[in-house]
């Protein structure tokens, strides 16, 4: 039995530098769970003044990444660089090198998952991420683990901070886009650049990872339909809550038929859904299972810490099965372990194919016959209408909102196309989906 694992840490930033602080916070409690010390012998970091400023021993600091890659002592490595390429090389070079991997790295695994599950699978190596997806929330391993004889249904995410905080915001206090996005800003919760986030391309990586998992299927990023929250208007806040709905950005993964959707798009969920007072910075992920029925995983999905936490843990798990020596114990569950390792196929779903209720804003001119020609079109596309309403009109113009039933995506889109032709129509001004009633 080994009594010392040793780690290499790659990148000592926000991420490392909280893996330095819990590993050396919480070292004899560690030391007692796994039966074995974990020291981080090498730390990759171009900054070194950052590194030791973090606490890290400036003579365990290295910028050559093959110091740990060919250092026969270090059997796991961490990798919280952040980014494609280079994180990508780096995690190549340590399966291949025999050495387990803990990443935190959404955007690699969304793209490159594949190869590197079969690259772990391969080399009988873990390649662990609990942090890859709601930070400090234990969501991967439940889904790998806990729910494993579950055959999962649904997941329902909301697995961004930036935008959860700016759609609370907008809720509580009737503040616009461009308000609430500059807040966010200068609290440091949105980047200079929010492009990621409030398009809904954070959420959508996370969501391929989620589906993977929960699927037994390889979902990739570009498989998920993404739109963001940018078009979301008090207005459409306004409408919500007389409608009795909270308007998120959910990451949603749903398998029907042996078909997978997967989907991040501005929702409408009734207020009294478990998602619905998930506010501010904080994450949920709603699983529906065939046994299990339904749970919420919630917390802090980002910071120091509690991303630190997950990451910890999974540097633990893998100490745990190397003591064993079991290493790869639990790979991807997207691998058909019966048969020859090689990833179900199960097809992706279109756009179109989807269905749900559909919330959408026109502009239209006020006078007799408007209505029933928007509803005729409506009907011949096959749409039903659950509720109408009017209340603001602006000159000749009025504002009216439709509430469908159930429909396909395809035969929304076909009437919107008609609708925004027609001469009584000023303007479409935006459709959210409906889910969870």
């Amino acid at each position: 039995m080994e009594r010392e694992i040793k780690v290499g840490l790659l990148g000592c930033g926000t991420v490392g530098g909280g893996v330095w602080k819990v590993l050396a916070k919480n070292r004899d409690n560690i030391q007692k769970k796994v039966g074995a010390d974990i020291t981080v012998k090498r730390v990759l970091e171009r900054d070194k003044e950052k590194a030791v400023a973090a606490g890290v021993p400036a003579e365990i600091i290295t910028t050559d990444i093959n110091d740990i890659i060919d250092d026969p002592e270090i059997k796991i490595v961490v990798e919280v660089v952040g980014g494609i390429e280079v994180a990508g090389e780096f995690i190549h070079k340590a399966l291949k090198a025999g050495k387990s991997v803990v990443t935190a790295n959404k955007d690699l695994l969304a793209v490159q998952g594949r190869e590197l599950y079969e690259l772990a699978e391969a080399n009988n190596c873990d390649l662990l991420f609990e942090a890859s997806v709601g930070g400090g929330i234990p969501i991967i391993r439940p889904l790998k683990e806990c729910l494993a004889g579950n055959k999962i249904e649904a997941i329902y995410g909301i697995v961004n901070g930036t935008t959860n905080y700016m759609l609370t915001k907008m809720t509580n206090e009737g503040s616009s886009y461009k308000e609430v996005l500059a807040e966010a800003q200068a609290k440091g919760y949105a980047e200079a650049d929010p492009t990621s986030d409030v398009e809904g391309l954070d959420a959508a990586r996370k969501l391929a990872i989620l589906a993977s998992i929960a699927f037994n299927a390889r979902v990739s990023f570009d498989d998920v339909y993404v739109e963001g929250i940018s078009k979301i208007t008090a207005r459409d806040i306004e409408y919500a809550k007389e409608l009795n709905f909270v308007v998120k950005l959910l990451a949603i993964g749903k398998e029907t038929d042996g078909k997978i959707e997967v989907r991040v798009h501005p929702t409408m969920i009734p207020v009294n859904h478990p998602l619905a007072s998930v506010n501010d910075v904080f994450n949920a992920i709603f699983v529906k299972g065939d046994a299990l029925g339904e749970a919420m995983f919630y917390g802090r999905g980002a910071g120091e810490l509690p991303t630190a936490s997950a990451v910890v843990g999974d540097i633990i798990d893998a100490a745990r099965n190397i003591i064993k020596g079991v290493p790869g114990r639990i790979g991807c569950t997207c691998f058909d372990r019966a048969g020859c390792s090689c990833f179900e196929k199960k097809q992706i779903k279109d756009m179109g194919e989807t269905q749900a209720k559909y919330y959408i804003r026109l502009k239209v001119l006020d006078r007799p016959g408007v209505l029933a020609a928007i509803a005729s079109v409506f009907g011949n596309q096959e749409v039903s209408v659950a509720s109408v309403i009017q209340k603001r009109n602006i000159g000749k113009i009025a504002e009216i909102v439709w509430v469908t039933h159930e429909v396909m995506e395809k035969n929304i889109q076909d009437a919107l196309k008609i609708i925004a032709g027609l001469s009584i129509v000023e303007e479409v001004s935006n459709v959210i989906r409906v889910e969870g009633e």
